[in-house]
């Protein structure tokens, strides 16, 4: 087992820790079984100015974490169907975090393929937010989670060191609603990584 990442990794702005999390190893304990990819997609929303982040609007019951203690797990629901996990970053008050995006299976792939047997295995079978969270059984019990620590279950440990050649940043998706500048800012970092 790595060491796990620190509050302190967390106390940052969100597009600062964004492509640091690149290569660490998210680790989720499901039913005694521990399972874990490397994180290979990031992208990072930062505060109330930044109007694709769902904070834009102030605190809600909803984005309450993102307000919380840095190092949580910030976990909402989508499109009536999807979980997404993010990781909370700043200072508590200041609203930040890190959507995770993709990851690399590394460990406990056969209970992954359970929890998402669709194309389980597959090229690109976890390059997507909500495929990661089905194949890792995160959903709203997670929300909330201290990523710091193993009592939660879920948490976030240091992995390989990722070359910078091998990371491109790039504008988020998903988020026309949002204008410009916040559509084109390149804070969504892909580490092409051949594991």
């Amino acid at each position: 087992m790595n060491p796990r990442l620190t509050p302190d990794f967390f106390n940052r702005s969100a597009p600062q820790v964004a492509p640091d999390l690149l290569g660490c190893l998210l680790v989720r304990v499901w039913e005694g079984q521990r399972m874990a990819g490397y994180i290979s997609e990031v992208e990072a929303y930062q505060g109330i100015d930044d109007q694709a982040c769902h904070a834009r609007a102030g605190r809600t019951a909803r984005n309450a974490v993102m307000f919380g203690a840095p190092g949580r797990a910030y976990v909402y629901f989508t499109y009536g169907m999807h979980w997404m996990l993010n990781l909370v970053c700043e200072a508590e008050g200041v609203p930040a975090a890190v959507l995770i995006r993709a990851i690399q299976p590394a460990e406990g792939l056969s209970l992954m393929r359970v929890l998402r047997p669709n194309l389980a295995g597959k090229p690109g079978w976890l390059n997507g937010p909500a495929k990661l969270t089905q194949a890792l059984g995160i959903g709203r019990q997670q929300n909330g989670a201290d990523v710091c620590s193993e009592e939660s279950g879920l948490w976030v440990e240091r992995g390989i060191s990722v070359p910078k050649e091998q990371v491109r940043a790039l504008p988020r998706v998903g988020i026309g609603y949002a204008g410009e500048p916040w559509l084109s800012m390149p804070w969504r970092w892909v580490w092409d990584a051949d594991l």
